[in-house]
């Protein structure tokens, strides 16, 4: 080891007096503090701007402003990465070759000095100068911690160590390069070519299966990812290692060959033999039963919730099998290539691996085309052909091989996806069960954390799956159309994935003038009926009630006697007549109704940052609504969820919103507030009730909303953001699967635009000049000695 320090510091005095080295670490400064500087002045001048017209202002950014800072688009590791060929390379293009070159090589193999001294010595002054880069990074890291208000310490700790790990690595391929030629510009360019490769090879040749595990393993800059974004795992971490250290053998078998009079294949051998070991070595800590993770960051932002994580651990030893169905004509086939298959895994599947790591994975690619389920629109290209002359001219149009991929008849004998609309899917099985685990049209294409915790939950309790059905036959709202009124979108779109469908639900649609309601029948809902209800199903909805089923019951203005004779049953009416807002810069009957804090109560987890927000500003769009009386005492606790009672009066009769203003008139019954409903101590205009009772040991739980416009597709917006409550506590909150995560706190800078224009010009000229002038003064001296 005493040897190994001592050509540390030789080499160290070359690096240092020369000024190449010097030249690095001004020239790293500057491109550091730039990168730095330039975001940070842009959103301290925002926050400026934000704070003089809001000076309660608590958030500039609705994410994380360490991670904005760092790894954004104009952040300050998305840069400094792409920059760092320009470093590196030229540091270690003679690291050996100068030693051949002025022929001090033979000094040291004639001293009692051995070979791996000698790499291991060079290496390691490389790796103190790579600290010094490093040192040069936590300048920035020190200054975000003062800029940044809460800033995530781990997320900083945890990129260091990737970019410390990935600038050493960079120099052991640096180093053999120098030991394959004396000529420095050869060397470096050799560097640069070897890094591109290792850069860009986990992209290549990924549509074959013998070579998608090596090039993926080989795929360099896919590995600081993680690490940047504060996930440490053991085979990131172990793949920089044994990297490293193929390398300087590589480097040694090198210097070691040019003294040797051995066959070449012995020498070959010996490249072999130790890229053989890096593999193997690589390829069984890349495995999921055998990788460590180390989540740095404050909020935990890499890990699965821990309720998912709760759900995969109930799931036990037992193994998940995952189908993915891939389909040529398919308008997101691009995601589920061959090529993407280690994308698939690794960067939407190697989150739940973690936790489960014998998810099997299979994968089916055919070609089918139903205008039916997937509709009319095709490509220009496409229309008027056969199915297979389609799939043909899109092989051919994309580059794909058609050969992989089954015909229609040969994947429906398999099974049929026309209900899924032939798109890509995923089929897990468990078990035996089996659940479809759907994917978007939109960006990104793979399904959430949420949608992927509540189709494990049904493998693991398929007799919690809510069963929802929504009455027909009545001109109700539709959770079959995609029209403005209906409920299409938020129930049974599959393509969608916030839709009831894709997070536990089963809905469907049930006619009571024709059928029972089923047993297993966990919700009801009735939505907007246009014509009256027929006895006999009113009679079943009574009975339904008085057995103590959970509803959903929605009207509108205009259509109270539709709905009254239900609601009677509840103890509630919908009184006559339409809520106008005076004051409403939209139509005048669009109403902003105010949520009480118990809406917020509906959520199945009252401690999670959505339900603190939603019991402070919930507040729902409602257009075109009426308001609720009490009308007969019942045994059901009234909870009013909201209300609107400021500029709000009811107005009775007809009227014409497009005209003049709809004004008040007491001579024609116009209200400005009604009798308060039980549960409500002020009289504003109610909107939206929950009713709950215990019949035995059974809690009925019913939600009335004398709207249905504010769950309808035009209000989607809302709908995603409030309507999962409604039909989660109606369901006991069972589903969907609630996922809080903590805000992140870093949200603010401490800094004003000033400041941060400051810190640019210290950062950018003055620190770097003080290094320029040490290294100067340093080389000068040299000289004259």
């Amino acid at each position: 080891m005493r040897m190994v320090i001592q050509v540390a510091k030789a080499e160290l005095r070359n690096l240092f007096y020369s000024p190449v080295a010097w030249f690095m670490l001004v020239l790293f400064m500057v491109l550091c503090a730039y990168f730095y500087t330039t975001p940070l002045f842009i959103k301290a001048n925002w926050q400026d701007i934000l704070l003089r017209n809001r000076p309660n202002l608590t958030a500039i950014t609705n994410g994380s402003l360490t991670r904005d800072l760092f790894l954004g688009e104009d952040g300050f590791f998305t840069h400094v990465l792409q920059n760092l060929y320009l470093i590196i390379p030229l540091l270690t293009m003679g690291l050996i070759g100068r030693e051949v070159q002025s022929g001090t090589i033979k000094l040291l193999y004639s001293s009692p000095i051995k070979i791996r001294q000698i790499v291991l010595g060079k290496f390691l002054a490389i790796m103190i100068y790579n600290l010094l880069l490093v040192m040069i990074t936590g300048i920035f890291f020190v200054s975000a911690m003062l800029n940044v208000k809460s800033v995530d310490y781990g997320m900083l700790l945890s990129a260091a160590l990737g970019f410390y790990l990935l600038i050493c690595t960079y120099a052991a391929i640096g180093a053999f390069m120098s030991s394959l030629s004396t000529y420095q510009i050869v060397t470096a360019l050799g560097t640069f070519v070897v890094i591109l490769v290792l850069t860009m090879i986990g992209k290549l040749w990924q549509q074959y299966d013998i070579v998608r595990d090596l090039t993926y393993f080989l795929f360099l800059s896919g590995r600081t990812e993680k690490m940047l974004a504060g996930l440490i795992t053991s085979r990131d971490v172990i793949y920089f290692l044994v990297l490293i250290a193929m390398f300087l053998l590589f480097t040694m078998f090198r210097l070691k060959g040019a003294r040797e009079l051995k066959p070449w294949y012995i020498k070959t051998a010996r490249y072999i033999g130790a890229t053989g070991v890096v593999l193997i070595i690589g390829y069984v800590s890349s495995r999921p039963a055998m990788t460590l993770y180390w989540d740095t960051t404050q909020n935990k932002v890499n890990t699965i919730h821990r309720k998912t994580q709760q759900i995969i651990k109930e799931m036990g030893e037992d193994p998940i099998e995952v189908t993915l169905y891939s389909n040529l004509l398919g308008k997101t086939a691009f995601a589920a290539l061959p090529e993407k298959r280690s994308e698939y895994i690794h960067q939407f599947w190697d989150q739940y691996l973690r936790f489960k790591p014998n998810i099997n994975f299979k994968y089916e690619y055919y070609y089918d085309y139903d205008s039916t389920a997937m509709g009319s629109e095709m490509p220009y290209h496409l229309r008027g052909k056969s199915v297979d002359q389609m799939a043909r001219k899109k092989a051919e149009h994309s580059e794909w091989d058609l050969s992989i991929y089954q015909k229609p008849a040969e994947i429906r004998k398999k099974i049929d996806l026309r209900s899924e609309y032939l798109h890509l899917v995923m089929k897990v099985t468990y078990k035996g069960r089996s659940e479809f685990l759907r994917t978007s049209m939109g960006t990104p294409v793979w399904p959430g954390e949420r949608q992927v915790a509540a189709a494990f939950k049904k493998l693991l309790y398929p007799e919690k799956i809510p069963q929802v059905y929504f009455i027909t036959g009545h001109y109700e709202r539709s959770t079959l159309k995609y029209g403005q009124r209906e409920y299409g979108v938020h129930t049974s779109n599959k393509l969608r994935s916030s839709a009831l469908v894709n997070n536990g639900f089963n809905v469907d649609t049930i006619s009571l003038d024709n059928r029972d309601i089923p047993g297993k029948t966990d919700l009801l809902v009735l939505a907007d009926p246009k014509s009256a209800l027929s006895d006999l199903c009113q009679e079943k909805i009574r009975n339904y009630i008085s057995q103590g089923g959970n509803m959903i019951i929605m009207g509108e203005p205009g259509k109270q006697s539709i709905v009254n004779p239900v609601l009677s049953q509840l103890g509630l009416q919908l009184a006559e007549g339409t809520l106008i807002n005076a004051k409403s810069m939209e139509s005048p009957d669009m109403v902003n109704a105010d949520g009480s804090g118990a809406f917020g109560g509906l959520m199945y987890d009252p401690s999670s940052p959505t339900f603190q927000s939603i019991h402070s500003d919930a507040a729902l769009r409602m257009a075109g609504a009426a308001a609720f009386l009490k009308s007969d005492s019942t045994d059901f606790n009234y909870t009013p969820l909201f209300h609107d009672a400021v500029n709000v009066f009811l107005k009775k009769g007809s009227f014409v919103l497009d005209s003049a203003e709809v004004l008040f008139n007491a001579t024609e019954g116009d209200l400005r507030e009604l009798p308060p409903v039980v549960g409500q101590k002020e009289k504003p205009f109610t909107t939206m009730l929950a009713l709950q009772r215990f019949k035995g040991k059974k809690d009925q739980r019913i939600i009335v909303s004398a709207d249905a416009d504010c769950l309808s597709n035009f209000e989607v917006m809302q709908v995603d953001k409030y309507g999962s409550f409604l039909y989660s506590w109606t369901t006991y909150g069972n589903f969907p699967v609630y996922l809080p995560y903590a805000e992140a706190p870093d949200k603010m800078l401490t800094i004003t635009g000033t400041t941060a224009k400051v810190l640019s010009i210290v950062y950018t000229y003055i620190l770097p000049a003080i290094v320029l002038l040490a290294g100067s003064i340093l080389l000068i001296r040299r000289k004259r000695k």
